[in-house]
């Protein structure tokens, strides 16, 4: 069984829910899939050791290590040229207010709908972006995973930390 990047999305939307009650419905439609790739997601998380065996919580040491070492090397992003769309990595928050912007266009999800000129950042997954304008705190943690993926050595650094925070602040 092999993970897609699409389970990475529904582990961090879990991790931001932290205690609140959640179905397979009230996941796909929080983050735009279809209720069978959220149940087949969470299937492959258990089977990655994700996941607890019940399929209900996150293990969060275990997600952690994931994403610090495995994410950039399992989902490299595709990067495009100019276009409108939501930022990402440095340029979103909570890196925006560590780190200095550089004068190049901004790291940005391609959406129709978004605010910001900047440089395409193929997200985990397509619903991303809808998905993150529905919930701020899932937003911030695939801002910080995309830091990760793609980031500078020091960006890197900066959203591990805190990811590390958000994620053990459960």
């Amino acid at each position: 069984m092999i993970l897609k990047p699409q389970d990475i999305v529904v582990l961090l939307k879990l991790v931001a829910l932290r205690e609140h009650p959640w179905s397979y419905v009230s996941l796909a439609s929080d983050l735009f899939m279809s209720t069978s790739e959220v149940h087949a997601g969470i299937k492959r998380a258990v089977a990655a050791r994700l996941m607890d065996a019940t399929g209900k919580h996150a293990l969060i040491r275990s997600l952690e290590e994931f994403i610090t070492h495995g994410v950039k090397y399992a989902y490299p992003p595709d990067r495009g040229g100019l276009t409108r769309g939501i930022p990402t990595g440095y340029a979103a928050a909570p890196l925006k207010a560590m780190i200095s912007q550089p004068p190049e266009p901004p790291p940005v999800w391609p959406d129709p709908e978004g605010d910001t000129r900047g440089n395409e950042f193929s997200p985990l997954y397509k619903s991303v972006p809808k998905a993150a304008r529905k919930d701020m705190k899932l937003y911030e943690l695939l801002a910080l995973v995309d830091a990760v993926r793609d980031g500078r050595a020091r960006e890197r650094e900066i959203a591990i930390r805190e990811l590390k925070a958000r994620l053990g602040a459960r």
